[in-house]
């Protein structure tokens, strides 16, 4: 293992850090200012942790930070300095420092420190020698390797598939892999590829999306434009959340599937149709069908190839490459250095039963790597409803090591917000839930019909209503915080009647 470096003008506090490390039986080398520490780099010497003050004869730490930063990327650099102000501090991070070190610091946690900085440039050598180009999915559960296969033997084929799975389960990734590995994708003719979701646009906008119109069709169709099924030609055409599709346009889309043509709004002449469709959707399209709201026999030329994606707690062995997977893209995005996680984090991430699935994951991952205070992450920087006790083990699971706690679609959002700046839902426990039992059991004794339905909608539309109070109306802000995607909630709008 290569030395530890440490730069510093004070005499004292190279001599006291040397001492302390030598102890712990570590190799050191000391340096008096910026410049010789550069000499040394350019000779071909290289440290595995440097340490360096910020106030210096000559080059200060900042521009020692950036300089030694653009030699060797991934060298945990901590800065210290007896002059704590923001500005420093502030600096430090932005150059990509490991930790910031104020003085006069604990000698035991200083040493502390520079060893969570050891193992870190360890496995980021480790990291550097095994890198890859990352997958497009990740997934080694079963479930999700039926997936793979799946995907792999439909490879050479056009026909339509239906994929089904919550909210934030990853539907669009399966049908762009789909698409991809087609003949219509990048394996074949690199035709385009279309998503459209049918429940985030109004009713009377969805069928001139969907197949364009003439011009004059309507009041402002100032000009013929092209639907989504006309962009796609040639390619895939992918109908997310389907079992939102309004009952009329369901008979004009079984009419294209199984004629192969269809007409813009206001036109008179057939245009053939060269698409693959693939459709996605979170609900029960059975029971949809036998309430009458879908269309059966559409049902059946969508239900060609059913693809079922898994909830992330039924593949929670997953987590941990997904995690470390957001938590490099997120780096990437941001242009910092991508974050670790400590064994507790990791383990407090795969005891967590994510009811906005792989999308609250990376909501999480994206959430750290901007908040969490060091390049290594521990259990306690993790975001609160993480830390929540549980309300009991995982169905089927007799590890107590994944007992997940238990989390609504209201607490799920909360990923993206700081510790500590709210309440949390917490246990579900509280005075509400004797007025829902006296509610449901008044309605149930009394004979009402469809309790389950009345009671459900006035719980999400109170649940939507707070939660655009909030944050002001911004829906995108509303649905982060709720734990459910940006379509679900201008869906959710939609059905509850909350438009206004």
């Amino acid at each position: 293992m290569k030395p530890i470096w440490i730069v510093d003008d004070d005499q004292s506090i190279r001599f006291v850090l040397q001492k302390a490390l030598e102890r712990e039986e570590l190799a050191v080398r000391s340096f008096s200012n910026a410049r010789d520490v550069l000499a040394a780099l350019d000779v071909g010497d290289q440290p595995q942790v440097l340490v360096s003050d910020i106030r210096m004869p000559g080059a200060s730490g900042i521009e020692l930070l950036a300089a030694v930063k653009q030699r060797l990327p991934g060298l945990p650099v901590i800065i210290m300095t007896a002059y704590s102000d923001l500005d420093s501090a502030v600096s430090a991070f932005q150059g990509g420092a490991f930790e910031y070190l104020p003085k006069p610091f604990d000698l035991t946690k200083a040493v502390e420190l520079i060893r969570r900085a050891l193992d870190e440039s360890v496995r980021e050598e480790v990291s550097d020698e095994r890198a890859t180009v990352l997958p497009e999915m990740l997934g080694q559960a079963p479930a999700m390797q039926d997936v793979f296969r799946a995907i792999g033997r439909l490879s050479q084929s056009n026909v339509t598939v239906l994929i089904t799975g919550e909210s934030g389960s990853g539907k669009e990734l399966v049908a762009r892999a789909l698409h991809k590995h087609s003949p219509r994708g990048e394996a074949g003719s690199k035709g385009p590829f279309v998503a459209i979701n049918t429940a985030a646009i109004p009713k009377d906008l969805l069928e001139s999306e969907l197949f364009g119109h003439e011009r004059g069709a309507f009041t402002g169709a100032q000009t013929t434009r092209r639907g989504r099924f006309e962009q796609a030609d040639g390619g895939t055409l992918f109908l997310d959340e389907i079992g939102d599709m309004p009952f009329d346009l369901q008979t004009r889309l079984l009419r294209v599937l199984s004629d192969g043509q269809f007409y813009r709004v206001g036109g008179h002449n057939p245009l053939k149709s060269n698409v693959r469709v693939i459709a996605a959707t979170h609900q029960d399209l059975e029971q949809r069908v036998k309430q009458g709201a879908f269309r059966e026999d559409l049902f059946h030329r969508l239900n060609v190839i059913r693809l079922r994606l898994p909830a992330l707690r039924e593949r929670r062995e997953d987590i941990p490459a997904l995690a470390r997977s957001f938590m490099g893209k997120s780096a990437r995005e941001l242009g910092v250095e991508a974050k670790r996680l400590s064994e507790p984090a990791l383990a407090r991430l795969v005891a967590f039963d994510y009811p906005g699935n792989v999308r609250q994951l990376e909501n999480i991952c994206h959430w750290l790597t901007v908040m969490a205070p060091a390049q290594t992450i521990d259990a306690k920087d993790l975001p609160p409803e993480l830390s929540m006790p549980s309300a009991g083990a995982v169905a089927g699971n007799g590890n107590a090591a994944l007992t997940a706690p238990a989390a609504s679609e209201s607490e799920a959002g909360a990923s993206m917000r700081a510790p500590g700046a709210a309440p949390q839902v917490g246990a579900l426990a509280g005075p509400w839930l004797l007025d829902l039992e006296r509610e449901a059991r008044a309605m149930l004794e009394a004979g009402v019909p469809d309790v389950w339905d009345a009671l459900t909608h006035k719980f999400e539309a109170q649940l939507i209503h707070t939660a655009l109070d909030v944050t002001r109306g911004r829906r995108i802000e509303a649905a982060h915080k709720l734990g459910i995607g940006r379509n679900t909630i201008t869906r959710k709008i939609q059905e509850l009647g909350l438009d206004d």
